[in-house]
């Protein structure tokens, strides 16, 4: 089955954060015969998006027309504290995490999966600066600061920015097995962490 992999897009989204993840899973779809994965876009309107330093985005889909996503990833950056603010957006977050195998953040996307209420009574990380803000939307969650990204299952959260890579790999890695994500690990030369380990 080829699953369908969205990921939000956002003004001022952090550019690793859902580029990242979106090498990872395009790079394993294309080095395994383009049957495992579709990769794509996904924004609250049509129309390009500015991220973080000024590079501009067109996104695939708008919440409405976006194909129901298998995997959901929700990137980080200053623009998510917009995303806070948004509750229809919260709540199609809320809605397709119902049918989600995995809904993933990277960096401050936690913040959304928090406000959003999916983070409670699980392991939770983010990125290193803003441990307290997920912490104050959290009450109810362990906060890990020292790893790399924390699986619960059907979510899982990274630390910040180059963590999304190592998340997105252990997602491949769950679903296809070791061998596919090393190999798509050595395809970008990436120094792949599988252990949800330490990171500072």
């Amino acid at each position: 089955m080829k699953r369908n992999v969205a990921i939000l897009v956002f003004p001022e989204i952090e550019i690793l954060d859902f580029a990242g993840p979106f090498e990872v899973f395009a790079a394993t779809d294309e080095l395994n015969g383009a049957r495992l994965f579709h990769t794509y876009t996904v924004a609250e309107l049509p129309g390009s998006i500015r991220a973080r330093n000024g590079l501009k985005i067109v996104p695939d889909f708008t919440l409405e027309s976006a194909p129901t996503p298998h995997l959901l990833i929700i990137p980080g950056g200053a623009g998510t504290r917009l995303l806070l603010q948004r509750p229809s957006l919260l709540e199609w977050i809320r809605q397709r995490h119902a049918r989600t195998e995995h809904t993933v953040s990277v960096c401050t996307g936690a913040l959304v999966l928090a406000k959003a209420g999916l983070l409670e009574h699980r392991r939770a990380t983010t990125h290193i600066d803003h441990l307290s803000e997920l912490a104050a939307l959290a009450p109810h969650t362990e906060i890990d600061p020292t790893v790399r990204f924390t699986d619960n299952g059907q979510i899982l959260t990274s630390a910040g920015i180059a963590a999304g890579i190592d998340v997105s790999l252990h997602v491949v890695a769950r679903l296809h097995g070791d061998a596919v994500a090393e190999r798509t690990a050595r395809y970008l030369e990436y120094h792949w962490r599988n252990d949800g380990g330490r990171v500072r």
